[in-house]
């Protein structure tokens, strides 16, 4: 009989889809007293954050940082932009759409959600549909998640952007990017969107804490016509500021900005283009042992199409109670911790017994993944949940170019 033998012990891998690992550069640069806000290299290093900031997002408009989550993202682009009694049109493919247009309810607003369920991205005849219907333009916004966070679908921003083109719709185009901001390929310019919203605990690689929006001229414009904006969430001063604290309303969250001016230098290090080949190429190996474990047990892959996949997080379903008991079985035993299969389940099952995550963003390489599937593969054995063999074989192959 082998050995009862817990292996858990050494430095714990978070596996989760945000926060990712964040790399030991940052901890180091956030590790240092507070600093002078009102003068100095801390007001230096930040007028150098803005700008590249704006180069990961792919614009060459404004980009605002905001002392929040990603919901104080969603929630800034939404005052600047939408008054109490507009509409806006919320394709949702994922429990973060609902997420958005919800804070568009809370803001007094409507939000007309077509609902694309939990598997499959959106459908563009029928937002086609919907916005040629709206012959009066009472849509003001179209909000759309690039990568949902909770069902790793992937939508294609480009497209929608031709729809709504091809419309001839006015509404502006805002795309929710904070699970896909530097991981999945995004060109805020060049697919025509006005506003896009990203965080900083993904692929950015810092501890939550702070979110960025990204706006161009059309969605200045739409607010200079607000009747009002709330004076924490107004973009304006945080991009035109008299004096420093100005960007952030007041006091800076100083150390996350040194350990986003780090995160930022190691992205530009690297290549922005080879930080997306990097999440793609591991994507793959995972997509490809969980092909294999699927030959042979319950275990399958949320989203069908691999174009449909995000490259950064990986939702999976394996039947009740199996996600659950595969979370709690790595996490005690290796120190290996599963996203929860948040959303996934049905209503009342928070947790998702039969679904579980794969977050593979940001500070991640290949030994790193094989390590995740190893123990995933290790989770399944134990639990005695059936599953093909030979899931690491394609893993490897996949990494090594073969």
């Amino acid at each position: 009989m082998t050995e009862d033998v817990n292996l858990a012990q050494g430095r714990e891998y978070l596996a989760i889809p945000g926060p990712s690992v964040i790399p030991d550069a940052v901890l180091r640069a956030m590790h240092r007293a507070s600093p002078n806000i009102y003068a100095g290299k801390l007001v230096d290093m930040t007028h150098s954050i803005i700008p590249d900031l704006a180069r990961v997002a792919r614009t060459r408009h404004n980009a605002t940082i905001y002392i929040g989550n990603g919901h104080a993202a969603w929630e800034a682009a939404l005052a600047n932009t939408i008054a109490p009694g507009d509409t806006v049109l919320v394709p949702a493919t994922g429990i973060f759409g609902i997420g958005w247009a919800d804070m568009v309810d809370g803001l007094g607003g409507n939000a007309d959600i077509i609902d694309f369920g939990k598997s499959s991205p959106m459908d563009m005849d029928r937002i086609a549909e919907a916005l040629t219907a709206d012959k009066s333009h009472r849509i003001k916004a179209v909000l759309a998640v690039h990568v949902d966070t909770s069902s790793s679908v992937r939508n294609d921003i480009a497209a929608l952007r031709r729809v709504m083109d091809e419309a001839g719709h006015p509404a502006l185009l805002m795309a929710d990017c904070i699970a896909s901001l530097g991981c999945d390929e995004f060109e805020m310019d060049a697919w025509g969107v006005d506003v896009t919203v990203g965080a900083c605990q993904k692929g950015l690689m810092v501890p939550p804490g702070v979110s960025f929006v990204f706006f161009n001229d059309k969605a200045a414009q739409v607010r200079a016509a607000m009747p009002r904006v709330s004076r924490y969430w107004d973009w304006e001063p945080r991009v035109n500021p008299e004096y420093f604290p100005q960007h952030f309303c007041g006091t800076p969250p100083t150390h996350h900005l040194y350990g986003l001016r780090t995160a930022l230098d190691m992205i530009f290090d690297e290549g922005l283009e080879q930080v997306w080949a990097r999440h793609r190429r591991l994507a793959q190996a995972i997509w490809a042992a969980c092909d294999v474990w699927a030959e042979g047990g319950p275990l399958r892959l949320n989203v069908a199409d691999p174009e449909n996949r995000s490259h950064a997080v990986t939702a999976l379903q394996i039947g009740a109670p199996n996600g659950t008991a595969l979370q709690d079985w790595v996490a005690g035993n290796l120190g290996l911790t599963l996203g929860i299969g948040l959303g996934m389940a049905p209503r009342g099952d928070p947790a998702g017994d039969g679904f579980f995550r794969l977050g593979h963003m940001g500070h991640v390489n290949g030994q790193m993944i094989m390590a995740v599937l190893g123990g995933v593969q290790a989770g399944m054995i134990a639990q005695g949940v059936p599953h093909g063999r030979g899931a690491l074989d394609a893993a490897a192959a996949v990494i090594a170019g073969k």
